[in-house]
């Protein structure tokens, strides 16, 4: 899940812009839930046109998992990719408030042949899903 506003607000104005190359697959199911819960707080209402002209804008596509509840099958992504020129973040941390809050990690390495590696990756993933529809 992505919710950091300034991360949003890069992302949107980067999607918006479409001079960069910038694609990515997401939870769907995930994403669906925290625009639900947005809704009902109220408080984060500013970050849904963000995330959705972030998510629509550019080629993301999204992973239908199984809601959460207790006993059911945990279907949904949890691993964190972000490729950035020859930069890899990579690990479970959330790009959110509450990732700084979490036993979350993150490893940074910079390689190129890494990247490109990770990219291509991240590439057959997303072909894998549809295009995000929210």
């Amino acid at each position: 899940m992505i919710s950091s506003g300034p991360v949003l607000g890069t992302l949107a104005q980067v999607a918006s812009d479409g001079k960069v190359d910038l694609a990515g697959v997401v939870d769907l199911t995930q994403i669906q839930e925290v625009l639900h819960q947005w809704h009902d707080n109220g408080n984060a209402t500013w970050k849904e046109p963000l995330l959705r002209a972030s998510l629509t804008r550019a080629p993301f596509s999204g992973k239908h998992s199984t809601p959460y509840r207790p006993g059911s099958v945990h279907d949904y992504m949890h691993a964190k990719v972000t490729v950035a020129d020859d930069t890899v973040f990579i690990g479970s941390f959330n790009l959110s408030h509450s990732g700084e809050l979490n036993a979350e990690n993150v490893l940074e390495l910079t390689d190129s042949a890494l990247a490109a590696q990770l990219a291509s990756f991240i590439d057959e993933i997303r072909a894998k899903y549809p295009p995000v529809a929210l």
